[in-house]
């Protein structure tokens, strides 16, 4: 299978020395016609990546944030359709990395081989289902990777040493490491649990390591991206969706959030001065 734009965009950063940053919005939050400039605030405030969520009635991983983004998503009439023309409509001004994020009951309605194809011609680069089971992931992974797509997959804490090496058998583009366990959101300080995590995985694949869940902070992403490959944040920019949703300002308000996260991505190849080495 050929690079997608996840596999170029870290193999970029990787020689530039400096994590990602991943931002998730729930597609469809406030409305699907305003996600596409949603997703172009992020890129312009320093986003590499964007995890875009299909709204799910039962999202067991997601915090309070990311469940009433999903539930405003829904009522705006968003479903797995709706999220692909999003993404056709962000690929007309954007080729910024795209990863569908959802729950296995939209993936089975809409059916796995009609989605990677569709997923594909949409412009999206990758699939990540939160709640399939890695050790039952094999269909999926050749449906996805036939059509060209990315799979990536979730590793945590609890993720014993068979389960990893899972993760990094059927992982493409990278894998997302869960800096803890329960559900999304956000937390006052990054969870031990991180460092030996990243150190276990990176035993097992070559492939570039995301950590997300509980970091919302410019110094939680710098702190995560001195170890790992990528930085990825949800609450926080569904939150600025939520407080700002009605106002003409959310662009510009989502577009500061992501700045500010971003000026806590690290720089693997400058020194104490910030001159590049």
């Amino acid at each position: 299978m050929s690079q997608t734009r996840i596999g170029r965009l870290f193999k970029r950063l990787g020689a530039e020395g400096r994590p990602a940053l991943i931002a998730y919005i729930t597609a469809g939050d406030p409305s699907p016609d305003r996600t596409p400039a949603l997703v172009a605030a992020l890129e312009r405030g320093g986003a590499d990546l964007i995890e875009l969520g299909v709204p799910f009635s039962d999202p067991i991983a997601d915090g309070p944030v990311i469940q009433r983004g999903s539930d405003r998503a829904l009522k705006a009439g968003t479903r797995v359709a709706t999220v692909l023309q999003i993404a056709r409509e962000i690929r007309k001004r954007s080729e910024i990395p795209l990863l569908l994020f959802t729950y296995m009951n939209p993936v089975l309605r809409y059916g796995l081989e009609a989605l990677a194809r569709d997923a594909a011609a949409s412009g999206i680069d990758g699939c990540l289902l939160t709640d399939l089971s890695v050790e039952e992931a094999e269909p999926y992974v050749a449906a996805m990777r036939g059509a060209g797509l990315d799979t990536a997959f979730l590793a945590a804490p609890t993720s014993s040493e068979r389960r990893l090496r899972l993760v990094a058998q059927y992982s493409s583009g990278f894998v997302y490491l869960v800096s803890r366990t329960g559900v999304t959101g956000e937390r006052a300080s990054v969870s031990s649990a991180v460092g030996p995590l990243v150190n276990a995985m990176r035993k097992v694949t070559d492939l570039p390591l995301a950590v997300g869940f509980g970091i919302s902070s410019a110094d939680q992403v710098r702190s995560v991206g001195e170890i790992a490959d990528g930085v990825a944040v949800g609450s926080a920019f569904v939150r600025t969706i939520e407080q700002y949703a009605a106002s003409s300002e959310l662009e510009t308000r989502l577009e500061a959030v992501a700045r500010q996260l971003a000026s806590g991505l690290p720089s693997k190849n400058r020194d104490e001065h910030g001159t590049a080495r």
